[in-house]
């Protein structure tokens, strides 16, 4: 189907419309957080753009808002994949629960369900754990998408009922029969890395199934995959992470947030290798927000929303280019 341009546009109003109302409604502020800062969250798969500082008329000398990509290139600002860091500022600052709508910018993300700007809606209940986050974006998504209710499904639940395998529990020769059965050349190149196998099954096998009659949303992820997430208390192996998918598409991600500074240097220092791995350059580790965290930090949830992805589905588009009146390929 062709979505003219009149509708893209009184269409995403209307959504945006929506996620306002509910956010006020429960007493959420929306705030701002700038697309430039001087650092990133660090992310193994995620690229920041990095834009020169003199091509913003700022001086070359370091000041105490730049901060260095590496030895040969200088400083440089940087175009947000997320608005995280700013918003867990802060909360850190005394922020209240809060949410934002903003663009965000992800180097080379071109396809079907991608730009390299889009919209994401972020949002952080203050004093929020696993289980208020889930309930949240669960009536979210049921409002957005004029569903009946949501359902909930772990990780390890998922796994068994499509393939008939505990993904945390079972040893690494299984994980890659199956992923050698999907593409053994694929296969042959993850070798050992655990994740990336079960990855490759996760959006083979499983994902195309959820949410396929009501927003769904996958919870209790492996710890190796926690992200930002705080451990499950009930079972270390596991993180208080979720997904939510509806028709087969990944929505949102979100997390019962990690709390200690010490262990989000040591979740960025293992990104950064697998940067290094995958031919990515290394991000500084000891961010604006480890500072702010290191200041006190209090417990809170987040979740994160692809706006434009929300907008596909509802209009019945096949690609994002559909819903966003201006693609980077054309902006």
């Amino acid at each position: 189907m062709t979505i003219d341009f009149a509708t893209c546009c009184t269409e995403r109003d209307r959504l945006l419309r929506e996620i306002r109302g509910f956010f006020h409604n429960l007493d959420f502020c929306e705030v701002q957080p700038p697309c430039l800062s001087r650092d990133c969250v660090v992310d193994a798969y995620l690229d920041p753009i990095g834009i020169p500082i003199e091509e913003l008329g700022l001086a070359a000398e370091p000041t105490p808002i730049l901060a260095p990509k590496d030895e040969k290139s200088g400083q440089r600002f940087l175009l947000q994949t997320s608005p995280e860091s700013a918003m867990k500022r802060m909360l850190a600052a005394g922020a209240p629960s809060i949410f934002a709508i903003a663009p965000v910018f992800r180097k080379a993300e071109m396809g079907s369900r991608h730009n390299i700007e889009f919209t994401m809606l972020e949002w952080y209940e203050r004093g929020g754990d696993a289980a208020s986050a889930i309930q949240l974006l669960g009536e979210l998504a049921r409002i957005v998408f004029n569903a009946e209710r949501y359902q909930t499904v772990s990780y390890q639940q998922a796994f068994s009922e499509t393939l008939h395998i505990d993904p945390i529990a079972c040893s690494i020769q299984e994980i890659q029969q199956l992923v050698d059965a999907i593409d053994s050349n694929l296969a042959q190149s993850l070798q050992d890395d655990r994740d990336g196998l079960l990855d490759v099954l996760l959006s083979t096998h499983i994902e195309p199934e959820l949410g396929r009659k009501l927003p769904t949303i996958l919870t209790r992820y492996p710890i190796s995959q926690a992200a930002l997430a705080r451990p499950c208390e009930d079972d270390p192996r596991l993180a208080e992470r979720f997904e939510l998918f509806y028709r087969g598409v990944e929505l949102a991600n979100g997390y019962d947030e990690l709390l200690d500074p010490d262990e989000l240097v040591r979740r960025y220092e293992t990104n950064n290798q697998i940067r290094q791995r995958t031919g990515r350059d290394s991000l500084p580790t000891e961010t604006t927000l480890v500072q702010a965290m290191r200041q006190g930090f209090p417990k809170c949830s987040g979740v994160a929303v692809g706006v434009d992805r929300i907008l596909m589905l509802r209009l019945g588009a096949n690609h994002i280019n559909e819903v966003m009146p201006f693609t980077t390929d054309i902006a």
